[in-house]
């Protein structure tokens, strides 16, 4: 089947190192089981559009397989899938914001199942203290109302959990919000691994979890690495 660029694609010049950083970031996803056969992942082109990977699980995005360029303030294009809108209201409220995943991460999505969130109970989760926010819907979000709802919850954290749905992450840069997607589900690993020994968990204080929460040192950047290691790009 032949299919034609939407004209969107055809007037916004597209790095082709932003379509490999979008191929990479959905393949490291899947790589790492974070996503199966649903999720997605974006980075920012402009201040008016961004780059959402392909429509098809991310484990099979390959080399030939291009992302396709969203407009920030309109409509999405036809054959983007329906979630991409939280994307696009996050890209729209958060003008530092360069890169968001959609992903399912087990961990979190079993604890969420809880109506729970993962505390900041050790490194990883120090990220997202003293927790992440709970969307709690587990409907899809295929309307701009609820696309605007959890954007508006997201607010300025970096994730929103979404009852027995999955993750939102929301960073810098799409390498960033992978690393975070990776984080949380870890965080929710410890969580769930601590629940027999309620009582005796000691949870990070906000200010053990901001010093924690370091950027420098290459941190992400290593992660990215590991995340991304042996992927044929």
């Amino acid at each position: 089947m032949t299919t034609h660029p939407h004209p969107l694609e055809e007037s916004i010049l597209v790095p082709a190192a932003s379509q490999i950083l979008v191929r990479r970031a959905a393949r490291a996803l899947d790589r790492h089981g974070l996503v199966h056969a649903y999720g997605h992942c974006s980075t920012r082109l402009s201040t008016t559009h961004f780059l959402v990977c392909a429509p098809k699980p991310l484990g099979t995005i390959g080399p030939q397989d291009t992302g396709t360029v969203v407009s920030i303030d309109g409509d999405l294009p036809e054959h983007v899938l329906g979630e991409v809108r939280i994307h696009r209201e996050i890209y729209r409220r958060r003008p530092e914001v360069n890169g968001v995943v959609r992903s399912m991460p087990p961990s979190a999505m079993s604890l969420s199942a809880l109506g729970r969130t993962p505390r900041a109970l050790h490194g990883m989760g120090s990220y997202f203290a003293p927790c992440p926010e709970l969307w709690d819907d587990p409907q899809l979000i295929r309307s701009d109302e609820a696309a605007t709802a959890l954007a508006d919850q997201l607010g300025d954290g970096s994730a929103i959990v979404m009852r027995g749905n999955g993750v939102v992450t929301a960073a810098i840069s799409l390498e960033e919000a992978v690393s975070l997607t990776w984080y949380l589900n870890d965080a929710a690993r410890v969580e769930l691994d601590c629940l027999s020994m309620a009582q005796a968990v000691r949870e990070l204080s906000l200010a053990e979890a901001h010093q924690r929460a370091t950027r420098s040192g290459r941190i992400f950047e290593r992660m990215w690495d590991y995340l991304t290691w042996g992927d044929p790009e």
